[in-house]
């Protein structure tokens, strides 16, 4: 197991979080709590003292411990939940009919 020397020395040679845990063979969440005693996901809850630890990020810790950043509009299954939706909604329905979308064609600011 690393221990906190072993994390900062390798902050102050300039790598950060990902890196070193890539080196040490940890998370990098993992490595930040080793350096720091904080949770990576501990949002808000960092006080004035622990900001002045070494190896304390300003900002931004929660990409530590789940560093994908997921759209979830790209994904298949919301798009299928969206349809379904929209299928089951009946303003939904009258709205994308033919009769609706030639209405709002022809005057895009009527009523629809």
């Amino acid at each position: 197991m690393p221990d906190k020397g072993q994390v900062l020395r390798l902050l102050e040679q300039g790598h950060d979080y990902p890196e070193i845990a890539r080196r040490l063979g940890i998370p990098a969440g993992q490595a930040y709590l080793i350096a720091t005693g904080v949770p990576a996901d501990n949002g808000d809850g960092v006080t004035r003292e622990q900001r002045d630890r070494p190896g304390i990020l300003p900002s931004r810790t929660q990409r530590l411990v789940n560093d994908r950043e997921v759209n979830p509009t790209s994904s298949p299954l919301v798009h299928e939940w969206v349809r379904r939706r929209a299928a089951e909604d009946r303003q939904m329905q009258q709205a994308a009919h033919p009769d609706v979308q030639r209405r709002q064609a022809a005057d895009p600011d009527g009523p629809g």
